[in-house]
């Protein structure tokens, strides 16, 4: 069963839409706030379909991106109580909070960076730094560079493979949706 090849095909039609960039700034800003599909899934593909302007998307994406991590810092910092708190008791995600918290005083800034770079979902970090009140530009330092370092790599890698890894991606894009499927349900059952 062939599931994600027509995906594929279908983000890189898109990645060539003229407003492309627009919904690849929205989405950024979208997953470092409340949103849990990263914007990696666009940027690839729009790198790979124009190689010439990866860095470009690369840029848009770093830009929403801390800009959403600065909107989920505020949440965090100033509707945690009235809001965020009781739906994420109501939620079930208490737990995950307090990991988050531990991390953050066991790491300090660093993991702001790690979540940053990372697949780990930054929002949670962007939201418990606000909450935290952890200081705002070390935080802001932290997001800039582990999440520019995270999308000019992937801009880059992509740049860098053109045709080539077009041709590899299409060959292997069934096995590659499917081990990370499977790893997310293995990392969903080894943190619950």
């Amino acid at each position: 069963m062939k599931l994600f090849q027509p995906c594929y095909d279908l983000a890189l039609r898109w990645s060539k839409h003229p407003a492309a960039s627009r919904y690849l700034a929205l989405l950024s800003f979208a997953e470092s706030v409340i949103f849990p599909i990263p914007p990696d899934v666009m940027l690839a593909p729009m790198s790979l379909s124009q190689p010439s302007r990866a860095w470009h998307f690369a840029l848009i994406t770093t830009l929403a991106s801390i800009v959403g991590g600065v909107a989920g810092y505020l949440l965090g910092f100033f509707a945690f109580d009235t809001l965020l708190q009781p739906f994420i008791e109501a939620s079930g995600y208490a737990h995950k909070l307090e990991t988050a918290i531990g991390w953050f005083e066991t790491y300090g800034v660093w993991v702001v960076f790690l979540a940053g770079f990372s697949p780990i979902p930054y929002k949670v970090f962007t939201i418990s730094a606000g909450f935290l009140q952890m200081a705002f530009l070390p935080f802001l330092i932290a997001s800039a560079i582990g999440r520019g370092a995270r999308f000019f790599l992937v801009a880059s890698l992509m740049k860098w493979g053109g045709a080539r890894m077009e041709e590899q991606l299409r060959k292997y894009v069934e096995v590659l949706g499917w081990a990370v499927v499977g790893l997310a349900i293995v990392a969903y059952l080894m943190l619950r």
